[in-house]
């Protein structure tokens, strides 16, 4: 166990710095004027052929949006199963330790989730409403592969029909896959958008699962 639980602190390790090396890509490398009022973006060449390629889905991403709610309602359910366990049992010590570690995550998430809120890496390849939007990286993919992932671990130890959990284990990697890549095909994202929420997710969850000792 404690060899596994060392792989996954250099694998969070790892995904965050290629996180950091590819943000810093994204700032410096084959930098163009190719997004709305000629704002720039970086792998210009790729970024454009995978935007043409795809085109523009506004039906999926006005579908991929409002199921963004979802991690947020899973992570609020979390929260309140926490609250639950910390009245019954009248300390904060007492409440599981993976809950609480759970909510230190929630936590950091939210922390990096305002960081680039305020932060300006690029702009979304089209107008929401009009206005140009600020799109590094992916919000919707670092919200539903941060909180989905560390759901899974969650439920394993809590359901304990075999059968129901694998199905629902299923389900939500299956809800993952669809958002992830509905985010790159409605065309309202960079591709490096996208490949900068997945690593940075990537390295969350495994620092998550280092601290709960998966």
């Amino acid at each position: 166990m404690k060899k596994k639980n060392c792989r996954n602190f250099y694998a969070s390790a790892v995904m965050l710095a290629a996180f950091g090396l590819w943000t810093a890509a994204v700032l410096f490398v084959d930098v163009k004027a190719i997004g709305p009022y000629e704002s720039a973006v970086g792998f210009a060449t790729v970024n454009a052929f995978v935007h043409r390629l795809t085109g523009v889905n506004m039906s999926l991403y006005h579908i991929t949006d409002w199921l963004g709610l979802v991690p947020i309602f899973v992570a609020v359910g979390f929260a309140v199963l926490g609250l639950i366990q910390w009245i019954k049992r009248r300390r904060l010590s007492k409440v599981d330790y993976s809950i609480l570690v759970l909510g230190g995550f929630y936590i950091t998430v939210m922390a990096v989730y305002m960081l680039f809120e305020t932060v300006t890496v690029n702009y979304r390849p089209v107008l929401i409403d009009g206005i140009s939007e600020k799109s590094y990286p992916s919000s919707t993919t670092l919200l539903v592969m941060c909180i989905m992932p560390t759901a899974i671990m969650q439920l394993r130890s809590r359901i304990k029909d075999a059968s129901l959990r694998n199905w629902v284990s299923l389900f939500i990697s299956a809800f993952i896959i669809f958002m992830v890549i509905g985010r790159l095909v409605s065309g309202v994202h960079w591709f490096s958008d996208i490949v900068g929420g997945i690593l940075l997710s990537a390295g969350l969850v495994m620092m998550y699962r280092y601290f709960v000792k998966e």
